[in-house]
């Protein structure tokens, strides 16, 4: 139920803001608004609001497959809302590189929960990296998946060739395995278990 709130509220907030340029100016991350007028918040609510339609559906459709899988396994280990505290974790940090660098930048921001939806997914992929994923109509194991996206995300991160923020992608991905090792250490050795075993 956790994941179908986070990603309700996000629709909902995400399409008024699409209409509304006051609340999309009031969420987004803005560096400045909160290096000078410590609005937090943003932190977080960038998260709920997106660039347009494709951006949100992207996000939402993958946050809606794994997130239930994801919503489980931190329910056991951390109680009812442990996959909301590990998703609002994703979304603060893998924005945190992005606004420490730009803090200074009145002409910068992001938006879109792209970074938390990236923590969700390779969290998973530590649970069952051999499982087949479907990327553009293209399956794969999640695995290749999971080195095809790093490089690329890499790669586009240093070349800024468009205005994607792929280092809140890295930054998420890295979250989402670090906190589900510190959650569950035993993942660590599950997962070298799987890799030795591929299936396809």
């Amino acid at each position: 139920m956790i994941t179908l709130a986070i990603i309700a509220v996000t629709c909902i907030v995400s399409f008024i803001a699409l209409n509304n340029r006051r609340l999309m100016d009031d969420l987004i991350l803005w560096p400045p608004a909160i290096q000078r007028h410590r609005e937090y918040h943003r932190l977080v609510t960038y998260g709920v609001v997106h660039a347009d339609f494709g951006h949100l559906l992207f996000n939402m459709l993958t946050l809606f497959f794994f997130g239930r899988v994801m919503e489980g396994f931190y329910t056991a280990r951390l109680g009812t809302l442990g996959f909301l505290l590990f998703y609002l974790g994703g979304l603060v940090v893998s924005i945190l590189p992005t606004y420490l660098k730009n803090r200074n930048n009145a002409a910068y921001r992001s938006l879109g929960a792209s970074g938390a939806v990236s923590a969700v997914l390779f969290s998973f992929i530590l649970l069952a990296p051999w499982s087949r994923i479907i990327v553009f109509v293209l399956p794969m194991p999640a695995i290749l998946y999971a080195v095809l996206y790093v490089a690329y995300s890499i790669y586009m991160d240093r070349s800024g060739r468009d205005n994607v923020n792929h280092s809140a992608h890295l930054w998420g991905a890295a979250y989402g395995v670090a906190f589900t090792l510190l959650v569950y250490p035993p993942v660590l050795s599950h997962f070298l278990a799987q890799l030795s075993s591929p299936r396809f």
